[in-house]
């Protein structure tokens, strides 16, 4: 859609509820860099791919934030799996790219684990393949990257820790549960909202292996279709205002 239109379509918007709106379909996504932006269109292209079963798990999630939006209430996203390693940290990035892409600005995109290790040096090349940029900030056994995806937005920390770590949401969040394994350890996720089953097959059986780099990208390819996905489904006329959160 032109910058035009869409520039058409938030005026008359405004001026029918005499209210700002601020959810707004970045068309040429212009503070995305030219790599992450070609990946972003690409993954929205590839809606098809998704199967009813898994969108029908997905308008969940879309339903959860477009309450949220409704009510006025900041969206806060949690996800969760066994290490806080793989899925988890890749669903928190996409996750925050979707609602940027949107406009909307009152998202918080958050993870956890049940156990601490590491976020997975595998995931880290593989966001960079997609246009991420990637800094490492402290060492050790449990190093702390900084994502930036975007101009102007604070990068995302991305690390291992617990799921109620004092990082992330102690209430009113929704706790999507990016696999099976967390999901059965934690039949309460306390302080939630709302609990989501959004389980991703685990790119580490692929580690090692010949074909460790393409798994990983599949993983990465599939849970930016999901989320870009879920936030497509959202109300842009109902949008609140708000800050964005990362």
């Amino acid at each position: 859609m032109p910058i035009e239109t869409i520039n058409i379509r938030i005026l008359t918007i405004n001026q029918a509820t005499s209210q700002p709106t601020n959810f707004l379909q970045r068309s040429d996504m212009q503070d995305f860099g030219p790599q992450l932006r070609h990946y972003v269109e690409t993954r929205a292209l590839e809606y098809s791919l998704i199967s009813a079963e898994r969108k029908d798990v997905l308008q969940q999630l879309s339903d959860y934030i477009q309450d949220c939006i409704d009510s006025d209430r900041p969206v806060r996203l949690t996800f969760i799996c066994t290490h806080n390693s793989r899925r988890s940290i890749m669903a928190q990035l996409w996750a925050a790219v979707a609602a940027y892409r949107c406009g909307l600005t009152n998202v918080g995109s958050y993870s956890g684990g049940t156990e601490v290790t590491a976020c997975n040096s595998r995931v880290v090349d593989a966001l960079r393949r997609c246009g991420i940029s990637v800094a490492a900030g402290e060492g050790g056994p449990n190093p702390r990257y900084q994502l930036h995806f975007a101009d102007g937005v604070e990068a995302l920390p991305a690390y291992s820790k617990l799921y109620d770590d004092k990082a992330n949401p102690q209430r009113e969040f929704c706790a999507v549960m990016t696999c099976s394994d967390a999901d059965a350890a934690c039949p309460a996720v306390p302080g939630a909202s709302q609990r989501i089953s959004l389980s991703y097959v685990d790119p580490k059986i692929a580690d090692d292996s010949p074909e460790e780099g393409e798994v990983y990208d599949e993983r990465c390819r599939q849970i930016a279709r999901e989320l870009l996905y879920a936030f497509s489904r959202l109300d842009t006329r109902a949008t609140a205002t708000g800050r964005y959160e990362s």
